[in-house]
Formats: structure tokens, C-alpha cells, sequence
């Protein structure tokens, strides 16, 4: 048997971190939503005790520092599962790049899973298990728009942003999340109005939408990848009516309702770097029901 997920990416419209925890992690407020970006998660059930993990791109780990493989393991020992999985990722996200792609190959691993082996899990069963592999693979279990809070594994769905054209540009670097966070200095830095961000989504008011955009990370990340100051004034010069870098970065996004103007700013970057995607955010999708 065979069961198969898209693990879709994200973007982070509003990235705030209030402060850091005991625990070595922070506390985040950010507002996130899944773009028309998607990893392919393949799941077949084989023989022996073993969790084998199969992916198409280079520099991805496929042992247990992947997160799919984690989220197996975790499912087999939490349910005493004696059968073996091959886990296939077919990749078309960047790798280390801002827009949750290992976490969201967990995810759907995790829904995968469920499927596989018939375990009836609810939706806070699988949001328990994504918590203890990483801080965005909660958000990524239902996708959608949601508010993240805690250190991102508190998840409030909210209503879909305005409809729009997002166009990606990773620049051919990766950064590490945790020297990023490591490297920020909470008082002195950036804090955007997340608060905001959701009333203009409510709103559907797409202007204010692009006008808050904020990263409290961008900062610090842009130290390091000076390149991703570059690519913002560029999406901004050829008409994207909002900028922001996504997650930890290096990948920055522009926002555009007019599909004349998406195809402008790909044109306008495509000389500074290989990586640009043109994208749709995605609307709003309800696996609740299905788990409950």
C-alpha cells in the first residue's frame, strides 16, 4: 500500500520573537500561510523494524536528522508499530531556506501515516507529536493561515489573506535557524505589529497587508546575506507592493495582486539568482473534520 501527501511551503507575513525561554528556545508571534509550493511525501509500508528515507535533492539528510524520519520514529514508538516504512521525498522546495520545507515533509508524514497504518489520529494527536520535532511542523499539519505562538507549536487558524501573486527569490546560500536566533539581540531589534497584520487579513484589506509586513530575524539574517537586502530593493524597483524575507531566511518574497507585475519582478531577478519562484498563496483548507 501506498499513500501519498503534499507537504506544502510557507511564508511568514509576520515574524515577532518576545523573548527567550528557559528552555533554550523563544517565544514567537508570527503569522504564517501555506503558498502553492509543495514538497510530494510518498509513504509504503515494507518489511523488517526500519524507517528507510528516500529524497531527491543533495544535502538533504536521510537519517534520522530528517524530519520525516523523526516524525516516523516518533509515530512507531508512540504505537507500537513492528512494521517498516520507506518515506519518499520528492523535493521542489529549497532546502534551509525560510519557507519550513523539512517541517512540512514532517507533517505530511505524520498525516501519511495516520493514513498508512490506520491509527485514527485526531488533529491534537498530531499536533502533540509535530511539537516534539520542530516549531513550525504544527502549523504545517493543517496548513492554511494560522497565528503561532509559544515557540510556534500554538496554533490559531485565522482567515486567508487577500488572493495574490507571491514571487520567491532564494539566493544561493543557506542559513543556519538556530546562529540566526542565536545572533539576535531581542531588545534592539525589529518588532512588527502582528496584532495589526491580523485585522488587515480580516480585513481583506491588502494594502495594510503589505504596509506591516515584518521579521523581527531579517536583520540579523541580512548581516550575514547582505544579497537578501539586494533582492528586496529590486522585487520593490520592479512594482512588488510588499517585501519581507521569510522565516530565518535567506528566501524573500514579494507580494503582487496583478499578474503583469509578477512577471516583471521574476524577469528583474532572474539576473541576480537562479532560485525564483512564481506562486499562488494557497486558500484556506479544512482537514479538521477528517480528524475528529
Amino acid at each position: 500500500m501506498k499513500v501519498i501527501e503534499k507537504a506544502p511551503a510557507k511564508i511568514n507575513l509576520s515574524l515577532d520573537v518576545v523573548s527567550k525561554r528557559d528552555d533554550g528556545f523563544h517565544n514567537v508571534n508570527m503569522i504564517m500561510t501555506t503558498i502553492d509550493l509543495s514538497d510530494r511525501i510518498e509513504c509504503y509500508e515494507i518489511e523488517g523494524d526500519q524507517i528507510k528515507i528516500k529524497s531527491s535533492a543533495p544535502y538533504v539528510p536521510e537519517d534520522e536528522r530528517n524530519f520525516a524520519y523523526q516524525a516516523a520514529q516518533l509515530i512507531k514508538e508512540k504505537y507500537n508499530i513492528p512494521s517498516g516504512v520507506e518515506i519518499v521525498i520528492t523535493k521542489n522546495i529549497p532546502v534551509a531556506a525560510g519557507l519550513a520545507g523539512g517541517s512540512s515533509d514532517a507533517a505530511a508524514t505524520i498525516r501519511a501515516l495516520n493514513q498508512l497504518w490506520n491509527l485514527e489520529m485526531t488533529y491534537r494527536d498530531m499536533l502533540n507529536l509535530a511539537a516534539k520535532i520542530g516549531s513550525d511542523v504544527a502549523f504545517c499539519i493543517q496548513g492554511g493561515t494560522a497565528l503561532a505562538t509559544g515557540r510556534g507549536e500554538i496554533i490559531t487558524p485565522m482567515d486567508s489573506p487577500p488572493a495574490c501573486w507571491v514571487v520567491l527569490v532564494k539566493p544561493p546560500v543557506s542559513v543556519s535557524t538556530a546562529e540566526i536566533y542565536q545572533a539576535l539581540n531581542i531588545e534592539n531589534a525589529t518588532h512588527p505589529n502582528v496584532e495589526g497584520m491580523q485585522e488587515a487579513i480580516k480585513q481583506q484589506n491588502f494594502e495594510q497587508m503589505c504596509l506591516l509586513l515584518g521579521n523581527t530575524l531579517e536583520d540579523v539574517t541580512i548581516e550575514k546575506v547582505p544579497e537578501i537586502a539586494q533582492i528586496k530593493m529590486q522585487m520593490k524597483k520592479n512594482g512588488a507592493e510588499g517585501v519581507l524575507m521569510s522565516g530565518s531566511g535567506p528566501t524573500v518574497f514579494g507580494l503582487t495582486r496583478y499578474e503583469s507585475r509578477m512577471q516583471r519582478i521574476c524577469n528583474g531577478l532572474k539576473g541576480f539568482c537562479r532560485e525564483v519562484y512564481a506562486v499562488r498563496l494557497r486558500q484556506k483548507i479544512d482537514i479538521l473534520s477528517k480528524y475528529e
